[in-house]
């Protein structure tokens, strides 16, 4: 039997798992064991990497007996059944009091599912959301745990001492019991998908309307990312436009397939909002934005479709790209407020209490939505916990104030050149339907109650009512069904 040295264990080394251990295993304190389904990875990373302290096991009787109790694994595997087989195998060599952490991209119903099995065991289970990808997990990682105070006694050191730092602070706080942890995370990427085609409809806009290369392009965004705009997406933005091919000479934008991928985050946010009755239109619009992208064969055919007559030009470019700045920004804080809203009702529907504060924290370094402006969103909720939309911050506020008229500009521009930008219109709809005193939804109302009976409430009384429309259309004070 081994004995007992190590105080963390990693299950599973791929890339994620790999660079996870040696970031684990490079902090003062901790000694990490490793394991993996195929000893050849264990072995690899043992000869790549001999400085680090690793305890290599080849079988998962070993790895337990390997770690200090309670014992901590972290599973870096594929999300699903591959998931659910290490947990299975780690509560059979496992005891009461021990910890197993998915560090995977979960589903957080699934989540929520497995940490109740395992929990029946007397095990913790923790759900973790970690961000920052492979470089990430080797640097420093936000890292979103969910699951019992009991777990992040022991596991939260261990995370403090590995995640990434802003501002002298570690960038993990423990969001929530069951599957808190990767329902932030999922929110976390579904802003992450907003945020990535706001900036691609930013770049598109100013490349069709002042005819830039790719290059003159990357050093707009370089000098955007000097100011409110700063973030790692913008920074790696200007990166990516400054590529050239080396086998075709050309700017590596102009050979990319133009078909987005997608792992399911996006669409997770997107019906994970629609079933709470949260409206992350941004969010959403960018999620069918890669969808549309990557249906050639129905765009193919759909190019036969008339467009506008006249050329997209632009009168005054510099005007121009800083009211593509300006619109930019404006749907970036609409898309963060959207999904803040998610994760206060989902606190509330699954029963979680979630610091939004903090959260906005833990994502100022480290992950893929890293940004300069996360600071303001923690401001915005020191002031206000209990704020009921972020936008209507101080600092929000008088940034949509400076930035509508440019953003309305932005909008009208790209619908007369035909130029789609989902994401900066859906998003400024959603800023002017949030402000508006009266919304059509009482032409809605009546629609619903005409064929379906569905009743509707009146501005000036009390009460529930239902006009008989088939009837004499008197209206009746019906029961209250909603």
């Amino acid at each position: 039997m081994p004995e007992a040295t190590a105080n963390i264990g990693v299950v599973g080394l791929a890339v994620m798992g790999s660079n996870l251990a040696r970031n684990l295993a490079s902090r003062e304190g901790n000694t990490v064991a490793i394991f993996n389904r195929s000893h050849e990875k264990t072995e690899t990373l043992l000869a790549e990497h001999p400085e680090a302290e690793f305890v290599p096991a080849s079988t998962y009787q070993e790895f337990a007996d390997s770690l200090q109790k309670p014992r901590t694994a972290i599973i870096m595997v594929k999300a699903g059944r591959p998931t659910d087989a290490v947990i299975d195998s780690l509560v059979e060599v496992f005891e009461p009091g021990d910890i197993i952490v998915d560090g995977g991209n979960a589903y957080f119903p699934d989540t929520i599912r497995r940490e109740k099995a395992v929990r029946e065991t007397g095990i913790n289970f923790v759900g973790a959301g970690i961000s920052g990808g492979e470089e990430g997990a080797l640097l420093g990682p936000s890292i979103m745990p969910g699951g019992s105070d009991e777990s992040w006694v022991t596991l939260g050191p261990i995370l403090k001492s590995i995640a990434a730092v802003a501002e002298g602070e570690p960038c993990v706080t423990h969001v929530g019991h069951d599957g808190a942890g990767h329902f932030v995370k999922m929110v976390h990427n579904g802003i992450e998908y907003a945020d990535m085609q706001l900036i691609a409809e930013a770049y598109d806009l100013i490349r069709r309307g002042t005819g830039k290369t790719p290059a003159e392009i990357a050093e707009i965004f370089a000098e955007w990312n000097t100011g409110e705009l700063e973030s790692y997406l913008i920074e790696i933005t200007a990166e990516v436009l400054r590529q050239v091919d080396a086998e075709t000479g050309k700017p590596l934008v102009d050979v990319i397939v133009d078909q987005a991928g997608a792992k399911g985050t996006g669409a997770w946010t997107v019906q994970t909002a629609l079933s709470l009755g949260v409206p992350v239109s941004g969010i959403a619009e960018a999620t069918f934005a890669r969808s549309l992208s990557s249906h050639p064969e129905q765009r193919e055919v759909a190019a036969a479709l008339p467009g506008p007559d006249e050329a997209f030009t632009v009168a005054d470019e510099a005007a121009f790209i800083e009211d593509v700045r300006q619109a930019l920004y404006a749907s970036k804080i609409v898309a963060y407020s959207q999904g803040f809203d998610e994760i206060r009702a989902g606190a509330a529907e699954y029963d979680w209490t979630i610091d939004l504060g903090a959260i906005s924290k833990i994502w100022r370094a480290g992950c893929i939505i890293r940004a300069q402006f996360l600071n303001r969103i923690a401001d915005a909720y020191a002031e206000t916990p209990d704020l009921p939309v972020l936008m209507t911050a101080p600092y929000f506020a008088d940034a949509l104030t400076r930035g509508q008229a440019s953003w309305r500009r932005v909008v009208i521009a790209a619908a007369q050149a035909g130029i789609p930008a989902p994401a900066f219109s859906s998003s400024l709809s959603y800023y002017d339907g949030i402000r508006a005193d009266r919304l059509p939804a009482a032409l809605v109302q009546g629609q619903r109650d005409f064929f379906g009976a569905h009743t509707y409430k009146r501005i000036d009384k009390d009460g529930t009512f239902h006009t008989l429309w088939s009837g004499d259309r008197t209206e009746i004070e019906a029961e209250d069904t909603h």
